[in-house]
């Protein structure tokens, strides 16, 4: 009785363990088949984009940006009577230092900036009236009195303007950290626009463009038959 018995157990779990292994080895395969069609259409799909059957396969992880400003408001419109004579292109190195009673390692900013820049030089045509022209009686003669040329607000080009160098303290970098500091920046940007109006007035600009002011005129009023063009710039 004990033998037969002992058959009897053992066949059981032996039927068990082979159903229980066949399922999982189907459960394998069909997981690899799977897999190895995924990769199959993978492999497929970048070798047709590739000879560019397919369209190029974008990255899913790229980066992309949304414009979400509002349209542009139209405030005012000026009309213009001007003639823009001369312009010049600047370059100015701005040093700017900022310190306190506490040491500079502390507390301290050093700037080192390259300002890129332009201003314009023109001359207002707006004020001309009757008495600012004056032909002679045998009209061939004529007189034009202008104002004085004069200069626009200097530009700072931000795209072309950039920091050479800069040393902060641990308070201005755990500062700028938080908050970004857009005053340091501001405080720059301001000096080095200062820089190049200052040199604008000092450079030829106004006097180059009253030499192109009275070049032009001199030539238009020629061309309708002026023998004697005089221009002359007030103050």
């Amino acid at each position: 009785m004990t033998g037969p018995s002992r058959d009897v157990t053992d066949a059981g779990p032996r039927e068990h363990t082979t159903v229980v292994l066949a399922k999982r080895g189907s459960w394998l395969g069909r997981v690899a088949a799977i897999l190895v069609a995924v990769v199959a259409l993978a492999v497929l799909a970048l070798v047709l984009a590739a000879v560019h059957l397919l369209p190029q396969l974008r990255n899913p992880f790229a980066e992309t940006t949304t414009d979400r400003s509002q349209p542009v408001v139209l405030k005012s419109i000026s009309q213009l009577s001007r003639y823009e004579a001369a312009s010049g292109s600047f370059e100015v190195v701005v040093d700017l230092q900022s310190h306190s009673f506490l040491p500079s390692f502390i507390e301290g900013n050093d700037t080192l900036f390259v300002g890129q820049g332009s201003d314009i030089a023109y001359v207002d045509f707006s004020q001309l009236k009757g008495q600012a022209i004056s032909v002679s009686a045998n009209r061939t003669a004529v007189t034009v009195k202008l104002p004085k040329a004069q200069l626009e607000p200097a530009v700072l080009n931000v795209h072309q303007s950039y920091v050479y160098a800069q040393q902060e303290g641990l308070a201005n970098r755990i500062g700028n950290f938080f908050s970004g500091n857009p005053n340091n920046e501001q405080k720059v940007y301001e000096a080095a626009q200062t820089k190049i109006q200052n040199a604008a007035q000092s450079s030829q600009l106004v006097p180059d463009a009253q030499k192109n002011t009275q070049a032009m005129l001199t030539s238009m009023l020629k061309s309708l038959g002026f023998q004697q063009v005089t221009v002359t710039f007030g103050s």
